[in-house]
């Protein structure tokens, strides 16, 4: 419970709404039910529950009759600066993806896991030296800088580094990668000494990605990469397939993915991953550190990319965490880096050329050229978003359900049950009495079951 007292304006609302009659409880439960959402969704309109045998009108819903004025929806936004409690819950589910890929759970097997798996990180190529922190502890700039020095990250000389292919990386990273798995089915198959046809017949490659941005504004993947049957995660592989031969195989594929860009300045670049890369097995979550200090353990694992699954640019290098629609008027007063301005900058003058407009880096400005989803997974990973979702949906339908029944307002089943509504958009946000409730109790954290969350 919350001890912070409510800004004027939240007392003059909550008041207000007393002297009138309000059900402040009723308030305070709707907000609570955003579950900390700071930025939720305000819908004006209606909604009618119509028994689909008789007609019968057996729930009504109005805006004017909500606590609030209007129905308010969870902006479900994953960036944790735009709204820490969704980003939150986004953070969670994808660690709960993760994790059933590489221990089992909600709905995979745990054979999944003895099957190979690493964890590999692919970097950016170089595009000009920049400000570090070295193992010989000094950078080239003469100085050792500290973990939170501004400077880490932006380029020793600006006017010398490459900000034009820099922004072309990233808006040509999600290509590479699927060059990547492309390379990677191919070297698998040549260490087996099948085609690539037979390969899959008895093996199938499985991953988890995330995006995450290096101080410099550029993309780099973490991602898990699993070796299963043909069948998917509940299939195990055939005895040949090991975590030594992954190794090999995801460090060739490295060097030899490329993928073809548009010319510039008279060359036609082709983009790969830069030299370093880090390639290591995943152990169970029980292993025993005692014996090996070099592996990872699936928890870990789950955790280290669930946390990057909420962060974006601007978290890194300090840009914008919305899209740029005049970049004069839009950085004005932001605190944006000089770095992240050049970027943001470089992307809206290469977006203006027609040869890159599929590139559309005037819309992904605020990303640094960077157009692809975060998080990624093959099909056959693990459970998907949606699912998880949709679990928690249905386990607070269950919840609601319940509480109606306790009431004595048993709700009909919703098989026998039409919905009509008619829902617009009236805006976004809390307002200052909104805001107070939200803060003043908390929910104890759940996870997508329902359960007490430990991750």
């Amino acid at each position: 419970m919350s001890t912070k007292a409510p800004a004027p304006g939240a007392v003059r609302h909550l008041s207000a709404l007393a002297r009138h009659g309000g059900d402040l409880s009723g308030y305070a439960r709707q907000i609570q039910r955003l579950g900390g959402c700071e930025r939720p969704v305000r819908m004006e309109g209606h909604r009618l529950d119509v028994h689909a045998a008789t007609g019968e009108i057996v729930r009504e819903i109005t805006d004017s009759a909500l606590p609030a004025g209007q129905l308010l929806i969870r902006c479900n936004n994953r960036r944790a600066t735009r709204c820490s409690a969704c980003a939150e819950v986004y953070r969670k589910d994808t660690f709960h993806l993760v994790s059933a890929g590489l221990s089992g759970g909600k709905g995979i097997g745990p054979a999944v896991a003895g099957h190979p798996r690493v964890f590999a990180t692919f970097t950016a190529p170089s595009f000009g030296p920049v400000h570090n922190r070295p193992a010989s502890g000094r950078c080239r700039c003469g100085r050792a800088h500290p973990e939170d020095d501004p400077a880490l990250g932006t380029p020793l000389d600006p006017d010398r580094y490459d900000y034009d292919a820099a922004v072309l990386w990233n808006a040509h990273a999600g290509a590479l990668w699927a060059r990547f798995t492309t390379y990677l089915r191919q070297q698998l198959a040549a260490r087996a000494g099948l085609t690539r046809t037979a390969l899959r017949d008895c093996l199938k490659v499985s991953y988890a990605k995330v995006a995450e941005y290096q101080r410099r504004g550029a993309v780099h993947f973490h991602a898990v990469i699993r070796l299963d049957g043909p069948e998917g995660a509940e299939d195990n592989p055939p005895a040949w397939a090991t975590t030594t031969l992954l190794t090999d195989a995801v460090r060739a594929a490295a060097r030899l993915a490329d993928t073809p860009g548009p010319p510039l300045d008279g060359r036609t670049p082709a983009y790969r991953f830069g030299r370093q890369l880090d390639v290591r097995p995943i152990r169970s979550a029980d292993f025993d550190a005692t014996t090996d200090t070099t592996d990872l353990t699936s928890r870990a694992v789950a955790a280290y990319i669930a946390k990057y699954a909420t962060k974006g640019a601007e978290t890194a290098t300090g840009t914008l965490d919305r899209p740029v629609r005049n970049p004069v008027t839009d950085l004005i007063g932001t605190g944006v880096t000089d770095h992240a301005r050049r970027l943001i900058l470089t992307c809206w003058h290469l977006g203006a050329r027609p040869d890159l407009d599929h590139l559309r880096l005037r819309k992904w400005a605020h990303m640094l050229g960077f157009r692809g989803h975060f998080s990624t997974k093959s099909r056959a990973y693990s459970v998907t978003l949606g699912t998880l979702r949709q679990q928690r949906a249905d386990h607070n339908e269950a919840l609601t359900r319940e509480r109606a029944a306790e009431a004595g307002h048993p709700l009909p089943d919703p098989d026998t049950v039409l919905v009509l509504s008619h829902w617009r958009f009236a805006g976004t946000g809390l307002t200052a009495a909104e805001t107070w409730l939200a803060t003043s109790r908390r929910p104890d954290p759940l996870d997508v079951a329902g359960e007490p969350d430990h991750a």
